[in-house]
């Protein structure tokens, strides 16, 4: 299959650079898998679409301050770290932005000094591993000194403090709980807590698994030919409460309702895995794309995804190639805003 059958164009103004005020006020399309028809909704209208005995699965994954700013301590040139996984209590892997890749030993001055990092490793595509030392606990100085990380599609000067705070809390799920995330899972970010308290109360049950987002969700797909792509692995842990959960939505009739791709992945490595979902965590490549026989999956809450990316092949799995191709069709022409502060979609 190739790429090239993902590709779509988008007038660079619809890339949303800020999230409405009210997360609930944003567009939702109702994608129809069996009748092919497409609604235009709000995402104050979900209730709606849900109902008793299903199951609303989310990440509750949270984005960590990973975007350090600093020096080399040797010239005092300036470097840029982002930090994408611990590898071991204060080994972490990173990507490192600068005009020459630091030497290994070399020492980073990061975040005013408050942060040191000794380069202790080269790896690919311009990452390094780094010890990092503090005088303080990590956490509490990356809360402190870190950015939030971004994708490269919204804009912002990371040297002014005051044009990224907001990005603290905007680019969080009001569920967010176990840190480790470099990109938001931005299906959620749609939610508030009045719709999942109107949800509950309606008999909806909710069930949270982890996915740590990594710098492969944005990565457009290179290779001329889909099956050449490799995905980069993402950690996820199941509960077991989540676990039974899902298992009681199935026995009763209910639906598995994922809230954006990393619980879809999730679920479904699992159930590649074991037969089924259950209780577990490790790592996932796994690449869902056409055609992919869902085995937990009914139906999915998404945002509008990058040309040619992973994302809108799994979207595409989902709900068929031409239905997408026609769904985002008419987002453009009706101008709903894109990518991760933007508007979603519906997929039932």
């Amino acid at each position: 299959m190739k790429t090239a059958e993902f590709d779509y164009e988008l007038p660079p103004d619809l890339i949303a650079q800020h999230p409405l005020g009210d997360r609930a006020a944003a567009r939702m399309m109702i994608v129809d898998r069996v009748s092919g028809t497409l609604v235009h909704r709000r995402v104050g209208d979900l209730p709606e679409y849900v109902r008793a005995g299903d199951v609303l699965v989310v990440n509750d994954t949270r984005v960590i301050p990973a975007r350090l700013l600093g020096v080399k301590e040797a010239t005092g040139g300036r470097v840029e770290l982002l930090l994408l996984e611990e590898l071991a209590p204060g080994r972490w892997q990173a990507l490192c932005g600068a005009s020459r890749r630091p030497q290994l030993g070399a020492r980073l001055r990061l975040g005013g000094g408050q942060l040191l990092a000794t380069v202790v490793q080269h790896e690919s595509d311009g990452r390094v591993v780094v010890d990092l030392t503090s005088e303080r606990p990590l956490a509490e100085v990356l809360d402190e000194v870190g950015h939030t990380p971004l994708p490269p599609y919204i804009k912002r000067d990371y040297t002014n403090a005051d044009a990224t705070r907001p990005d603290r809390h905007d680019y969080q799920t009001v569920f967010a709980r176990v840190p480790g995330a470099v990109a938001a899972p931005t299906a959620g970010l749609h939610l508030t807590d009045t719709m999942l308290q109107t949800l509950a109360s309606r008999g909806v049950n909710r069930a949270a698994v982890t996915l740590h987002v990594g710098l492969g969700t944005f990565r457009p797909v290179d290779a001329e030919e889909v099956e050449d792509h490799r995905m980069q692995e993402e950690r996820f842990t199941i509960p077991t409460d989540a676990a039974a959960a899902i298992a009681a939505a199935k026995a009763g009739g209910g639906r598995v309702v994922a809230v954006g791709s990393t619980v879809v992945r999730t679920l479904e490595s699992a159930a590649a895995r074991h037969g089924d979902v259950c209780a577990c965590s490790g790592r996932t490549d796994l690449f869902i794309r056409p055609p992919y026989p869902f085995k937990v999956v009914d139906a999915m809450l998404t945002n509008f995804h990058l040309p040619r990316s992973t994302l809108i092949m799994m979207v595409s799995a989902l709900a068929g190639i031409d239905l997408v191709r026609r769904a985002y069709r008419e987002a453009v022409a009706e101008r709903y805003r894109f990518y991760s502060y933007g508007d979603c979609m519906l997929i039932l």
